[in-house]
């Protein structure tokens, strides 16, 4: 029965083969990068002529691969604990009170997600020069801090939502202000949230390279920009050292990626945010 069932089925078949398709050209892609940045020379074969690992040292040297790493560290690190400091306030007011235009707020925390970053890059950016922050670390920051604290916000209202209220009025029976019933009680119990968010936002900031390539200046770059200005110079270096900077990059974000996915569920997290969409609509 089952045999038959796959061949009544060819629809079934069709999503296999394109997915295993797609699957083969990926990794094809990414071997090839791979290849190419031990190789010494590869032109015209299906192999290189020789194999070294020094285009690692020269992409190390050439960049500055250690200052860039270091500046991307500080900035994501510096958006993550403040757009945790914003949004999880933020998101219990909007989890905890109901106040006149609550859905418009709502929406509002919602375009900077569901905009494309090159749609207000731009203008965010000419704002920033404006005011002497364009080109600066602080700049790169503020930039990223647009899509991040709506992220957080949207990540942590429904872990709060999910907290009975009633803990809070037993808290307040007992003399507890606001502030000791956040910090003392409410917090313990969203660390998983936000440390889930803090993540997440952590791999959106490593990989945001829109924002972080109009707001950045020669000694505020992050490893995504860098990696962009070193393949538009290609023609000057070579080839091998800016696969061996693609495979640091994609090893980084690998990495991250692994690490968020033990802390979040994507379904979860995409269930969610359609949640924050209908109750805005």
């Amino acid at each position: 029965m089952r045999q038959r069932a796959l061949v009544a089925r060819p629809g079934v078949w069709l999503v296999w083969a394109v997915m295993i398709f797609f699957l083969v050209n990926l990794a094809g892609v990414v071997a090839a990068v791979v290849v190419n940045s031990f190789s010494t020379r590869w032109f015209g074969s299906w192999w290189p002529a020789g194999l070294t690992g020094h285009h690692y040292a020269d992409a190390w040297k050439e960049f500055a691969l250690f200052d860039v790493l270091k500046v991307t560290l500080q900035v994501s690190l510096a958006v993550v604990v403040i757009s945790a400091l914003i949004g999880v306030p933020a998101a219990y007011a909007l989890a905890r009170r109901d106040f006149p235009g609550k859905r418009l707020v709502t929406l509002a925390f919602l375009l900077p997600i569901m905009v494309p970053p090159i749609a207000y890059g731009i203008p965010l950016a000419t704002v920033l020069y404006k005011f002497h922050l364009g080109g600066t670390m602080w700049g790169v920051i503020l930039a990223n801090l647009v899509p991040s604290v709506p992220f957080v916000v949207l990540t942590m209202t429904p872990f709060i939502e999910q907290i009975d209220s009633k803990i809070e009025a037993a808290a307040r029976m007992c003399g507890a202000n606001t502030r000791a019933i956040f910090t003392t009680v409410l917090l313990p119990l969203l660390v998983p949230g936000v440390l889930a968010a803090s993540i997440l936002v952590l791999v959106r900031t490593v990989g945001m390279f829109e924002l972080t390539f109009l707001t950045a200046g020669p000694s505020s770059q992050t490893l995504v920009v860098t990696l962009y200005y070193s393949m538009s110079a290609a023609g000057i270096r070579a080839p091998q050292a800016v696969d061996a900077m693609a495979v640091i990059y994609t090893l980084s974000m690998l990495v991250l990626l692994v690490i968020a996915l033990r802390f979040v569920n994507p379904t979860q997290l995409v269930t969610r945010v359609g949640e924050q969409r209908e109750r805005a609509e």
